[in-house]
């Protein structure tokens, strides 16, 4: 679609619907711009889509797979045993079946950007492939094929703990050294485009040395870039990092790098009330995938006290045991009510709308980690928008007040009914166009799997 305009009866801009005979939006070259001419109504409700700041793509093709209780008690170092060994087995061509799969999930949920954080960059052992960007590229080309915008983030991944341990075996897919790292990095730069942003991604604190880190951030590459990095998810990691640099890791990171708005710190699931104010004071974006930690045990975010700090943050589905924004919000608001008993806990105002609040924050946030002009109905940004499904028996009755509300907590009925992603119409009336040769492709690499 292009050189078109769009309206509808309301539209998402700024945090608020906005109605009139002037809602109305053009499209051209996958942006939107001013409208001109008569304009085509596609649905009551459209709203700009949702960036997904967290993924570890592989990871879907194991959900529901490390639910069986170990020998002793689990927790997130038992269940990464069970991904390390999943990951052994997978090549270039699985990861890209597996992406593209949950790449077309993503996009009939309502993501219209994934920040992959991608660290499987080599062969069983840590041999490199002959093409050292080879699965970086199959990520690529799943995210084309499936539609989607994608910051990709290779991951920097040095060392198996705080204390400076080499990788273990099944750890050194993932190994790059500095030099190697900026290379890949170079190697993809020049590859990007309106659907493509590169950035960068620290492992975690404990994978990634201080001198090294202090190496790849002075590079030319690394300038500019968005940074994301693992941090304070696990109590043990909080306590490692105390027991060898003294410090908190959140406490240890703003203390040691320039964090600022083009960092995201995944999870900060562990934090003081210090360094809850200073994150939200930095401008970096808290990056929340409530299903995972939820499904990792890891505990909860202080939303409340980041909100009234005026704190940014998004929502990733990580893991993918779970991949909709809906349920990724609906739980970091139940999370909350859960550990302080009140309700509405996300809405800081009298009167605010908790899906309103929610979606918004959401947006503004993974827009941010993305490092796109993405998440706004507004002329110069990418073309990309969602149309909820007016005619579901969950939206009736509903107006503006409160469809956001219906929207997010009214049950598990998918209400996103059309989907455009960079201009173009990816979803129709609940189907993707690559919906069904994705399915059999995936399919067959996971009975492969499976069967190894």
């Amino acid at each position: 679609m292009s050189n078109t305009a769009i309206s509808a009866d309301f539209l998402w801009q700024g945090g608020a619907w906005r109605a009139g005979d002037d809602v109305a939006l053009g499209i051209a070259s996958g942006r939107f711009s001013p409208a001109a001419g008569d304009a085509t109504r596609i649905g009551r409700f459209v709203l700009p889509g949702m960036p997904n700041l967290h993924s570890h793509a592989f990871q879907r093709a194991m959900a529901g797979l490390a639910e069986r209780r170990g020998p002793g008690e689990d927790s997130f170092w038992t269940w990464r045993e069970t991904m390390y060994a999943f990951a052994e087995a997978i090549d270039p061509d699985d990861l890209k079946a597996i992406a593209t799969q949950l790449y077309v999930e993503m996009v009939k949920a309502g993501y219209t950007q994934v920040c992959e954080f991608h660290y499987l960059h080599h062969g069983p052992r840590g041999v490199p492939y002959a093409d050292p960007a080879a699965m970086s590229l199959a990520l690529v080309e799943a995210a084309r094929e499936a539609g989607i915008g994608l910051t990709l983030l290779p991951v920097l991944y040095m060392t198996g703990g705080f204390d400076g341990r080499p990788l273990s075996e099944r750890q050194r897919r993932f190994r790059h050294d500095v030099g190697s790292f900026v290379s890949l990095l170079e190697r993809l730069a020049p590859m990007q485009d309106d659907m493509f942003t590169l950035g960068m991604a620290l492992h975690s604190l404990r994978a990634v040395p201080e001198d090294a880190m202090r190496a790849l951030l002075a590079t030319g590459i690394a300038q500019g870039l968005p940074v994301h990095i693992h941090i304070a998810e696990q109590i043990g990691e909080v306590q490692d990092c105390l027991a060898v640099r003294h410090a908190r890791p959140v406490e240890w990171l703003l203390d040691h790098a320039d964090v600022d708005a083009r960092w995201t710190l995944i999870h900060a699931t562990h934090l003081t009330a210090q360094e809850t104010d200073r994150i939200a004071k930095s401008g970096a974006v808290a990056g929340l995938c409530p299903t995972t930690e939820a499904n990792l045990g890891d505990g909860l975010f202080p939303l409340a006290a980041f909100i009234d700090a005026g704190g940014t943050f998004g929502i990733g589905s990580d893991s993918h045991i779970s991949v909709s924004p809906v349920e990724e919000l609906r739980w970091l608001e139940y999370g909350q009510r859960l550990v302080t008993r009140h309700r509405n806990v996300a809405a800081r105002l009298p009167e605010e709308s908790v899906g309103t609040a929610l979606w918004q924050r959401a947006l503004v946030g993974g827009a941010q980690a993305s490092g796109s002009d993405i998440a706004r109905l507004a002329a110069g940004a990418r073309a990309d928008l969602l149309v909820l499904d007016d005619r579901s028996p969950l939206l009736a009755a509903r107006d503006e007040a409160d469809v956001m509300d219906s929207f997010l907590f009214a049950g598990n009925t998918p209400l996103v009914r059309d989907v455009m992603v960079g201009g173009q119409w990816r979803v129709r009336d609940f189907a993707h166009v690559a919906e069904a040769s994705s399915a059999n492709a995936y399919r067959r690499v996971v009975e492969r799997l499976a069967a190894a």
